[in-house]
């Protein structure tokens, strides 16, 4: 059908006026030859035929021959389709003279042109049969020496194959004897038109990714729009064929390859294979990786495709200048859309598919192309069975967890459990995915995997681990007596192995295990850590370092032991050389103590320590319980802003340790709306039974109460106390229920009761001996009992919070305001203010806004007005943050600071954050200045 010359692309339009220009020098009796060239796709048969519109609607008479595959084998059939129907010709004899037959066919074509100028035109000349070819080689040679009106008009394929071409049709041919174009491909402005063009209505986006299908060719975009129809029919241009109907885009990619030959093909189809591979979406990123530089490129298609490695280099250049390829950020040839690389694929089994990309696999392996590289080609083959597979899939998913990428490690170790594997190294492949699987958002995998990796033969060390990742697993879906059991049943079964022999690293991982997942439940844990007291007592050799810290901590909450006690027997155990199975339970355990005793950049030094020692692809009981200790560190020090991020609230789940702190955190911030939200999301009556539970019962009561709920915190703070008292937890340390309940009984009207309470936390907060934990409850027995003696209990607690800066600044803003209500209370107003205005200062810099109010309403309520603290400048700042402000001024490293002042580099960093914000700078150079400033 033929294209009116307005309705042509501009890249055509040069092209049809060359032609009507040849066109008016024949009509005048000037012959002449128009070589029309372009890849395939361009164009040139739409060219040709809106010339040979034009030519006749100006009298000249057109004759058309479309060479195809089909007639090589028959001589002159091209220029017989050229010339024929030819009066006496009908029985034209193709076998005799070529020679003769020839001339003879020159004198038909001298007998059309003495009836009028002709127009010969000649459509994919580089397939017409031999003897036409010559014959019109000859023609062109002498068509305008020749007294005849006739333009000889040809179009040829030249686009760069990997398969070296025939010389062209001007081969022999003088330049002058011709006029040559050469089709360009549509640029995106010309393709977008022609979109726009069919569909006005049509989205920038829609239009543009039909651009990149067409790939700059007229061909493939007419096909695309032919089948998508409208946008409203495909409001996303598919990525893949299958989508498409009735089929004609991969149709057009088909006939584009079997054009380019089968050289250009199997390349173009071994890029596709690879492209797919570098698109392969997994799960943290988007598909593609800097691996396979496109200076390798050529090789490896060259290798996978059986062609020359010069040729396929330039096959990629030339695909890349007609828009076919696009190059990625990283300068590689990608195909323009990933539906043109699917319709290249389209035609290639499935079978073949995989082989490609098993094969693209092991040439990037050999060439040293990155290990992820390599694995996104696994994913889309089968199984490779050979050594090297499962080893960069492995590879692959190591370098995926490094970066935090989880999800991606799960695709690649599945894919890895496909190929063959000794019954050791499936164990641990499946101990490390099903570890990943429970952690992520696939748990019911997990546990069958940890179940079926325990039941496979492997080496004591590996069996454990798979033990304590099985028994962590079940104990986080509230299974603790099975989760115990497994570790159980695992240390019996090494008792019994004939080769162990010292198997006390093996056992103390399994009792430390057992201890900590205990915690999920009451019950199960009196018996454990019954049975582990016993064994310390009566056989001590059978209960490791890491087992015997627990112990320590047992008996810390137990209200059996002092801090100082407990520290001093922590640290003799971390002296003591560390087992590499059992030394994160001692790390974490020693931590939680040591947050508790108030040496809270020691806790944090042990929690860094803990963590980095844990492997990403083992789910272990002690990485989260390190982070809980993190988040215990922060929330003892008020900063609020460094706790961890609100777990969302589910209703098959209890509440966790990071949903107290962060209730909590919201109450002191003064979010009450959030709080009270996060408080009613949970129903604890469904929760199952753990330590965390107790820890966001306690939580709830700090809401309801700051809420002006005294009777439903009271409730709180009293379940959340029998609970504890039912798990041996009897001291302060973990949640100091006592003093909050005796708050509230306070405030209900019962003194009494409220002094019991506040009397028993003091001795044991006694017994524990730390500032924080003796000045809450000193502080609080204070305000129940009243009077002089209440007033010294208070300054009691302020002085000893004085003691301990930083590490109480919560308590003791908490103390001050609790002094000054008492001083007014005594008629001390001038001694009360100055304690007020030196809490809500505090609190102020503290960025607790409840602490805040409590100190501004107490001034109020004693007849005084807040002054306006420092809130920004140098004065706002804390001793610690203008020590360590000072340091950092004077040129000394992060790292230095903490090691002159015996602190965890986190918590260096941690101030200086603070300090840029309330100093109002951004540079570390900026900080003298900025401190000299009131």
């Amino acid at each position: 059908m033929s294209v009116p010359q307005r309705e042509l692309p501009r890249e055509h339009r040069e092209a049809v006026a060359l032609l009507a220009a040849g066109a008016a020098r024949a009509r005048a009796g000037s012959g002449g030859l128009v070589l029309l060239r372009g890849a395939t796709g361009t164009g040139r048969t739409t060219v040709l035929e809106a010339a040979a519109e034009a030519a006749a609607t100006h009298g000249m008479r057109v004759l058309r021959a479309r060479c195809s595959p089909g007639d090589t084998t028959v001589p002159f059939a091209a220029v017989l389709q050229l010339l024929a129907p030819v009066p006496g010709f009908e029985q034209f004899d193709t076998a005799g003279d070529e020679r003769e037959r020839a001339a003879l066919l020159r004198r038909v074509l001298r007998s059309y042109a003495d009836d009028s100028p002709l127009l010969l035109a000649v459509d994919d000349v580089h397939l017409a049969d031999a003897p036409s070819h010559r014959w019109l080689v000859e023609s062109a040679r002498h068509v305008d020496r020749l007294p005849l009106p006739v333009l000889l008009a040809v179009t040829e394929r030249s686009q760069y194959d990997i398969d070296p071409p025939a010389p062209g049709f001007t081969h022999t041919l003088s330049p002058a004897l011709v006029h040559t174009h050469t089709l360009a491909p549509l640029t995106a402005d010309s393709a977008a038109g022609l979109v726009r063009a069919r569909f006005p209505s049509a989205t920038t986006p829609w239009v543009d990714s039909c651009v990149r299908a067409g790939a700059g060719s007229p061909l493939l975009l007419g096909a695309l729009l032919d089948d998508l129809g409208a946008p409203g029919r495909h409001p996303t241009v598919p990525e893949t064929s299958a989508a498409l109907y009735p089929g004609a885009y991969p149709a057009a990619v088909r006939w584009w390859l079997d054009s380019a030959g089968p050289g250009t093909a199997e390349s173009a189809r071994a890029l596709a294979a690879l492209d797919e591979g570098w698109d392969r979406k997994t799960v943290g990123q988007p598909g593609g990786d800097p691996g396979c530089p496109a200076e390798g490129l050529a090789g490896l298609l060259a290798g996978l495709a059986g062609a020359d490695p010069a040729r396929v280099a330039g096959w990629l250049t030339a695909m890349t200048g007609l828009g076919v390829l696009r190059p990625d950020a990283d300068g590689r040839p990608r195909y323009a859309h990933p539906l043109l690389r699917d319709a290249v694929l389209a035609g290639v089994p499935a079978e073949r598919r995989r082989d490609a990309h098993r094969a693209a696999a092991e040439a990037m392996l050999h060439r040293g192309a990155p290990t992820e590289t390599v694995a996104r080609q696994l994913l889309l083959s089968g199984p490779a069975g050979t050594a090297w597979a499962p080893a960069v899939l492995q590879d692959a998913a190591s370098l995926a967890l490094r970066d935090g990428r989880d999800g991606d490690a799960v695709v690649f170790l599945r894919r890895a459990l496909e190929e063959p594997l000794s019954d050791e190294r499936r164990q641990r492949l499946l101990t490390e995915l099903g570890s990943l699987e429970c952690a992520g958002t696939d748990s019911s995998a997990g546990i069958p995997r940890l179940s079926e990796a325990l039941r496979l033969a492997g080496a004591p060390q590996d069996r454990v681990r798979t033990a304590v990742a099985l028994s962590t697993a079940l104990a986080g879906r509230g299974k603790t007596r099975a989760a115990v059991e497994v570790l159980r049943t695992v240390d019996g079964q090494l008792a019994d192995h004939p080769d162990l022999g010292d198997r006390s690293d093996l056992a103390g991982t399994l009792q430390s295990a057992s201890a900590l997942l205990s915690d999920q439940d009451q019950t199960v844990r009196g018996e454990v850590y019954r049975w582990l007291c016993d064994t310390a007592e009566h056989s001590p050799r059978l209960v490791g370092p890491a087992a015997r810290a627990l112990l320590v901590r047992h008996a810390a909450t137990a209200g059996l032991t002092s801090a100082d006690d407990a520290m001093q027997r922590m640290r003799t155990l971390l002296a003591e050389p560390a087992e590499p199975l059992t030394e994160p339970f001692l790390l974490g355990t020693a931590a939680a103590v040591a947050q508790w005793a108030d040496h809270l950049d020691e806790a944090e030094r042990l929690v860094d320590r803990g963590l980095a020692g844990q492997r990403p692809d083992l789910l272990h009981p002690m990485h989260e319980a390190l982070l809980n200790v993190r988040a215990d560190i922060a929330a003892a020090r008020g900063e609020y802003t460094r706790l961890p991020a609100e777990p969302p609230v589910t209703s098959d789940a209890g509440p966790s340790n990071a949903h107290a702190h962060t209730l909590i955190a919201l109450v002191e911030t003064g979010r009450a709306a959030e709080a009270q939200r996060l408080a009613d999301g949970f129903d604890l009556r469904a929760a199952p039974d753990s330590w965390e539970l107790n820890r966001f019962l306690y939580a709830r009561g700090v809401q309801r109460a700051a809420a002006g709920d005294p009777a439903a915190a009271l409730h709180d703070f009293l379940e959340c106390g029998r609970r504890q008292g039912a798990r041996e937890v009897v001291s302060p340390v973990v949640t100091p229920w006592r003093t909050a309940a005796a708050e509230c009984r306070l405030a209900l009207g019962s003194p009494r009761e409220a002094l019991a309470l506040a009397t028993e936390e003091l001795r044991l907060a006694r017994v524990w001996g730390t500032p924080r934990t003796t000045g809450r409850a000193l502080r609080v027995l204070g305000t129940v009992t009243g009077g002089r003696r209440g007033l010294e209990l208070a300054e009691e607690a302020v002085r000893l919070l004085r003691d301990a800066p930083d590490v109480a600044e919560p308590e003791l803003v908490a103390a001050l305001v609790a002094q000054g209500r008492q001083l007014t209370a005594a008629g001390e107003r001038v001694r009360a203010r100055h304690c007020l205005r030196e809490a809500a200062e505090r609190a102020e810099r503290l960025g607790a806004p409840r602490l805040r109010t409590l100190a501004e309403e107490a001034l109020r309520e004693g007849g005084a007005r807040r002054s306006a603290g420092a809130r920004t400048g140098s004065g706002s700042l804390t001793g610690s943050e203008r020590r360590i402000a000072q340091l950092a001024a004077d040129g000394r490293t992060n790292g230095e600071i903490a090691g002159l002042l015996h602190l965890a580099r986190r918590t260096v960093e941690t101030h200086l954050t603070s300090t840029y914000k309330k100093l109002g700078i951004r540079r570390r150079n900026e900080l003298s200045q900025a401190l000299e400033m009131p």
